[in-house]
């Protein structure tokens, strides 16, 4: 599944097909779909392993360093720029043949709300400690989400000329509906570990 997930993020989902995946894994077609009998259950996998590897990336589950608002900033200094290109378009791909393709789009609906929990939790977590105000961590947490998808829409476009206040737009977001002051949210931030 690292295989495929790697496919998918680097080639696109199209690109994950049972005899791709075995000739990487110097295996035959056969052991592939041994496991996954059709090419829509590799590729539904796929971008299940890609976009959950991405989710524990920005946003772990478990946080044992750090307040809520650092992992807040931390979440939003891993999630600008080139580096979250592949994640924002394989994003871009599965939502786009999920139209098509029923166990796909089972499984970006699963990572969606997956992605809705995981912030609302971090929000929810800020709320009761005193961080952040929202009457909402659910909406919230959504609002945020539908900004950084919007950026992430063009991450096949340059950018280069994009304004400091577009860049900024999910922070701003984010600490207009949290009641944080500006810059509260690029001030906290936990130094980024490799990894």
């Amino acid at each position: 599944m690292r295989t495929a997930a790697r496919v998918a993020l680097t080639e696109g989902l199209e690109c994950v097909t049972l005899r791709r995946i075995a000739e990487e894994l110097a295996v035959r077609p056969g052991l592939i779909s041994h496991y996954f009998p059709s090419a829509e259950d590799l590729v539904a996998e796929a971008f299940a392993v890609a976009s959950t590897g991405e989710l524990d990336s920005l946003l772990p589950a478990e946080r044992p360093h750090g307040t809520p608002a650092q992992y807040l900033a931390r979440y939003f200094a891993l999630s600008a720029g080139e580096a979250y290109d592949d994640i924002s378009r394989l994003w871009i791909n599965a939502r786009h043949l999920s139209r098509y393709r029923p166990v796909l789009r089972d499984r970006v609906a699963e990572q969606e709300r997956a992605s809705d929990d995981r912030l609302e939790g971090l929000i929810r977590e800020g709320v009761e400690r005193g961080e952040f105000r929202t009457d909402d961590p659910r909406a919230t947490a959504i609002q945020i989400l539908v900004v950084l998808d919007g950026l992430g829409a063009h991450a096949n476009t340059d950018r280069g000329d994009r304004p400091e206040a577009v860049t900024r737009m999910a922070v701003t977001t984010a600490e207009r509906e949290l009641g944080l002051v500006a810059g509260a949210l690029t001030e906290t931030a936990l130094p980024v570990v490799p990894g």
